[in-house]
């Protein structure tokens, strides 16, 4: 191929990727009002066209690149059907091509590698099975051969995933500060994140924590919604949640709402921020309302 057929490959190939990411970059505009006026060149142009169109187009992609937070592609791309394997992709290796890569990168890129393991791997995949080698296989596609991962690093994100896996439920994990932990671990390792080893072993600890997470979260809203109906069974239909920021008379019938609603906000974003605190908290004034009650029974049979 000669240098000229090479640049306009290239070209179509940029090209190609802008009109893929397009649809997605302009439902995440408007999902959290962005202020980024639509790309008239992506709407309107379909062939390829030459290179200046394709910088114009590339120069819109990295406005709406800038102006994302990554908790905000994290709860995007968690909650809508276009997130496909082949959207993932295109998105990955268009951050993973930056020249200079900033902390933000950095954890877009980690959530990145994670949502593409998750969309690649087998659903019924078992945690023993996820090994280095495993996730160096998977992710193969877009980091190429990874290497081997420094040991100090690998054994510090078993010790942090072994702690994790041994709390029993949210709240021992958030007192134990785990998941800033592994935050810290990945920003320890500075710029040698972006080395495919790294990145192989954060992908591998990212998507294992993620799973302890939601299994905890699943065990807290599971556990306040039996107690909600135990409560409603032994006639109580309203409860002081002061503690969790709830009134004090809140209805049982509208914490069994929030809790659903919860179940789809959780599974987008995960950290020690607030609604997880709100989360924990409820569970205690459930727990709390019903050792209560029991004690109210106890009572009145005693009589």
């Amino acid at each position: 191929m000669s240098p000229t057929e090479g640049k306009l490959a290239q070209l179509a190939s940029d090209w190609q990727e802008a009109l893929l990411l397009y649809p997605l970059y302009s439902a995440l505009s408007r999902e959290f009002v962005l202020e980024v006026q639509p790309c008239v060149v992506l709407e309107t142009i379909t062939d390829v066209p030459d290179r200046e169109t394709v910088e114009e187009a590339a120069e819109w992609l990295a406005l709406l690149d800038g102006r994302t937070q990554v908790h905000q592609l994290r709860q995007f791309l968690q909650t809508t059907s276009m997130a496909n394997e082949a959207m993932v992709k295109a998105l990955l290796a268009r951050h993973l091509r930056k020249p200079i890569k900033t902390d933000a990168d950095r954890d877009k890129i980690d959530f990145l590698l994670v949502q593409f393991f998750s969309l690649t791997a087998p659903s019924s995949l078992h945690d023993a099975n996820v090994g280095l080698d495993y996730v160096d296989h998977i992710l193969e596609p877009v980091l190429g051969t990874a290497g081997e991962v420094p040991q100090e690093t690998a054994e510090l994100l078993d010790k942090i995933l072994s702690e994790a896996r041994a709390c029993r439920r949210l709240s021992e994990l958030l007192q134990s500060e785990i998941l800033e932990r592994g935050r810290q671990a990945k920003m320890q390792v500075g710029q040698n994140y972006f080395q495919p080893a790294y990145m192989v072993a954060f992908t591998r600890f990212s998507f294992l924590m993620r799973r302890v997470f939601f299994r905890m979260m699943h065990g807290d809203l599971n556990a306040i919604l039996d107690g909600l109906q135990a409560l409603e069974q032994m006639g109580v239909t309203a409860l002081d949640c002061r503690s969790a920021q709830f009134s004090r008379q809140e209805p049982t019938g509208r914490l069994r709402m929030i809790c659903q609603s919860w179940k789809v906000m959780f599974h987008a974003e995960y950290s020690s921020g607030q609604p997880l605190r709100m989360l924990v908290d409820l569970r205690a004034a459930v727990e709390q309302a019903l050792s209560d009650a029991n004690g109210k029974a106890v009572a009145a049979r005693a009589e």
